[in-house]
């Protein structure tokens, strides 16, 4: 397995050592991410800035991920290392895909490249050796067209601003370095454009029909035959010659070779027919797999070309078209009946259904409703609720809507999701991993094996030319092609699938884990539950009555932040009903336990009972111990009020299960999740009686974030893998410890469409069956596909050493066999939600 290291320059030039409490709170929340092998603090270098050296595994992180959380952490990578995705044409096959992946990661400053047969190629590179220029020349080398170097929505609007002056310049540019670069045709090129491999395949086939029909006509002299057998040859062979003499030129050998040696040998045995045959259903095998691929790819296009090209922009009260690149934060969009929305914003007015299946695979629209304060700054606002947000791409109902934009178009959610869906295309799967080792060491095995047939006359009673065809035939037989598009393809269609309904999945390594999965780990809070807890009881104790203990924890609990202090505040102002509220100040939080602040000449302290246990000898009595369990046996969570040294009083919470998710834990269930745990900070019986609920194998409460973490690593002891599902947020620490982090709501939140492995873009747990079941589809084709494509080779090679198989009969079924693991693999496209 291949590792790397980078070396960043730490944002705080006056720290050297690595005992620094801020460089060690930095490696800290660096360490624990899942794909980063050690985080420390080299060497200082000549300027005095210390680097941050990060050890990582590519197979697991990208360096543009690494980017995102060492910013998020602390340290700046800045221009040092560069990260792009780029879109091409040309790339005929899984093979040629791999060949240019070999290629870039030769060239000197090409940290990682990873090329999918799609035409999307993502690279790392560090900028001081290699500029983007000169990795466009290099692929331009190979005969692939560059598209773009953008995978956003805009790449997609702006194809069609054929006026605008700037994309002129850009395209002429592009030209002149293509021009200087070019040394060779495209791959997919020529007289008849981007069909032309597909063509030539069909006039091989036609020659090679007429030739064979024309033999059996004893009137027509055989160079007739001969003469189309040599065009079949020409047609078939055109493309499968070109690539086997790049691969050999640069030192290699690949399946094309290989195919083109045996189709030679056929001629040289006299044996045109079989020849013509071979190079026939070869090159109609790659043309056919190419537009099998081509259909998943478009799957996954048909996502940018969600976003309108044009917005009805309100200015000065009049209205005006203008392209969405054009909209700036805090513009208002006007979005006509059963049209698409233009950008992602608040509602400021008019009421809708709006379709939102496009971007998080809801079926049934939602309703929209204007937000209270129209004029706030809703683009810095992190918690906008559903009925108020909308995104561009999806389509407004029946009704005239405003909207606030809140993003521009490049950093919409549907941009984002276009940009990661595109990168989930280049990250290769384990399995795929380990047949692209499987067939390094067996392709020289196999030409091996033929250099000694080719000798077989020596030992035994043929003819040298019996012994080369039988080579031929073995070669035919023995070239792992349905092996080679065995996973990439069933990973391609399981992504576009997932995508369509709403669940991004960011590439082949959280497709195949989580399609074996036996255990998911819950967070509580907003996940199994609404995340909105109710203030259900409010005992007063002592000489303090209802209302004066509300006022109290209301103006208390007013200058928290947390969703439970929220909840309190909201409850209680409203069965206060317009009471004056009284105004506290110097709020002290203690992590898990509790709040402590000043309210007139009184200290008021409110929180679990671990808060008093540790604060002072003033203990609550045991009778008001038995009051709280007795409470939080109900599954309610409990504060406990205390003012100055006497305890006042008990409020209680409750945060309601999901309606959806007793059935969705139910089908987890019938799909093989074996073990379901919920992870919570509540006490533990306000866990046990939600898990009871909703019908969980475990809950464990009373759990610290950091201890949530220790939770996730302790399971994956036992159960080997395991997903945490969570919003991707606050989870973050513990999803990056689980084997595929799972987030839920990700359309809302851009932190987790980024640190998710796995994004329901709908905040719907009972998206997850379906990502699931998807997955475990996707698992099982991957199998199937690997069976039939190595049962294929393992029957053919004995048969054609034993002369049972003739290279027709190797061809047809090596070539029938790469179709059927390509169009099983597209089956993924139409997986049904149960």
């Amino acid at each position: 397995m291949k590792k790397l290291q980078i070396k960043i320059p730490l944002i705080l030039p006056e720290v050297t050592d690595e005992k620094d409490q801020c460089v060690e709170k930095l490696i800290e929340q660096l360490q624990g991410k899942n794909g980063l092998e050690k985080v420390h603090v080299a060497d200082v270098t000549d300027n005095g800035v210390p680097q941050l050296c990060i050890h990582y595994n590519h197979e697991l992180i990208s360096i543009d991920q690494i980017q995102k959380l060492a910013k998020r952490a602390g340290a700046s990578i800045g221009d040092k290392y560069g990260h792009r995705m780029i879109e091409v044409e040309g790339i005929r096959h899984t093979r040629h895909a791999r060949k240019i992946e070999e290629t870039l990661n030769r060239l000197d400053g090409v940290l990682q490249s990873s090329v999918s047969a799609s035409g999307m190629i993502g690279l790392e590179f560090e900028t001081a050796k290699i500029d983007e220029a000169e990795i466009l020349k290099s692929l331009r080398k190979d005969g692939l067209d560059i598209i773009t170097t953008e995978v956003e929505v805009e790449r997609y609007i702006r194809k069609t601003a054929e006026d605008d002056e700037q994309v002129r310049k850009n395209e002429e540019k592009d030209r002149n370095d293509h021009e200087e670069g070019e040394d060779d045709e495209h791959s997919h090129g020529g007289i008849f454009g981007k069909n032309t491999e597909l063509i030539f395949s069909i006039i091989c086939g036609a020659l090679l029909g007429i030739g064979f029909g024309l033999s059996y006509v004893e009137a027509v002299p055989s160079w007739v035959s001969l003469a189309l057998y040599i065009g079949a040859y020409f047609f078939g062979g055109y493309f499968t010659a070109k690539e086997a003499i790049q691969t050999v030129a640069k030192g290699g050998f690949e399946i094309d070779f290989l195919m083109l040696v045996a189709a030679i040998g056929a001629a040289i045995l006299g044996e045109w027919a079989e020849g013509a045959l071979l190079l026939f259903l070869f090159s109609m095998g790659h043309a056919l797999e190419h537009y099998a691929m081509n259909k998943a790819r478009k799957s996954i296009a048909a996502l940018a070309e969600l976003a309108p090209k044009t917005a009805l922009l309100k200015r000065n009260g009049k209205t005006e078209e203008v392209g969405i690149e054009e909209l700036s934060i805090g513009d208002i969009i006007v979005v006509k009946p059963n049209s698409k929305i233009s950008a992602d914003g608040v509602v400021v007015s008019g009421t809708s259904s709006v379709n939102q299946a496009p971007i998080t695979g809801e079926s049934v629209p939602v309703d929209k409703e204007p937000v209270d304060n129209p004029e706030k700054d809703w683009s810095q606002e992190k918690d906008i609720k559903d009925e108020n947000r909308a995104f561009s791409g999806t389509i407004n109902g029946n009704n005239t809507l405003e909207i606030k934009v809140i993003k521009v178009a490049k950093d919409s959610t549907l941009s984002r999701l276009v940009k990661l869906v595109n990168e989930a295309q280049t990250q290769k799967s384990p399995t795929q991993r380990l047949t692209d080792k499987f067939e390094k060491y067996f392709v020289p095995s196999v030409l091996v094996l033929v250099v000694l047939l080719n000798f077989a006359f020596l030992v035994i009673d043929e003819s040298f030319s019996e012994s080369f065809y039988r080579a031929m035939a073995v070669l035919v037989a023995a070239s792992p092609c349905a092996l080679a598009i065995a996973t990439p393809s069933a990973v391609l269609s399981g992504v576009a699938r997932a995508a369509k309904g709403g669940v991004l999945i960011k590439g082949g390594r959280p497709l195949e884990d989580l399609g074996v999965l036996t255990a998911l780990a819950f967070d509580k809070t907003g996940t199994l539950t609404e995340g909105k807890p109710k203030l259900t009881k409010v005992v007063a104790l002592g000489d303090v009555n209802e209302e004066e203990l509300l006022k109290i924890a209301v103006a208390v609990e007013n200058l928290s932040d947390h969703p439970l202090a929220k909840a309190v505040v909201r409850d209680g102002k409203e069965r206060l009903d317009g009471v004056d509220i009284p105004e506290a100040k110097d709020l002290e939080a203690v992590l898990g336990k509790g709040i402590k602040a000043s309210l007139g000449d009184d200290k008021v302290y409110i929180g679990n009972l671990d808060l008093f246990e540790s604060l002072d000898d003033k203990k609550p009595s045991n009778e008001i111990e038995e009051k709280v369990k007795s409470l939080e046996s109900d599954g309610n969570t409990t504060m406990l009020i205390r003012q100055n040294d006497e305890y006042i009083g008990i409020i209680a919470l409750m945060d309601t299960p999901r309606k959806e998710a007793k059935n969705t834990l139910e089908q987890l269930k019938k799909i093989g999740i074996k073990r379901m745990i919920m992870l919570t900070g509540d006490n533990q019986k306000v866990a046990d009686a939600v898990a009871k609920e909703i019908g969980l194998t475990d809950a464990w409460g009373s759990l610290l974030p950091e201890e949530k973490v220790e939770a996730i690593k302790k399971l994956r002891e036992k159960e080997s893998k395991v997903a945490m599902v969570g919003d991707g947020v606050n989870d973050a620490p513990a999803m990056a410890n689980s084997t595929v982090g799972i987030a839920m709501g990700a359309a809302g939140s851009d932190v987790a469409l980024e640190t998710a492995d796995i994004a329901l873009m709908a905040d719907k747990l009972e998206t997850l069956p379906f990502a699931i079941g998807l997955s475990r589809k996707a698992k099982g084709i991957i199998k199937q596909n690997l069976w039939v494509s190595l049962g294929i080779v393992a029957l053919l090679i004995p048969a054609t050493v034993f002369g049972f198989a003739n290279i027709g009969i190797a061809v047809l079924i090596h070539e029938g066999s790469t179709l059927v693991v390509v169009f099983n693999a597209l089956r993924l496209l139409g997986y049904k939600r149960n």
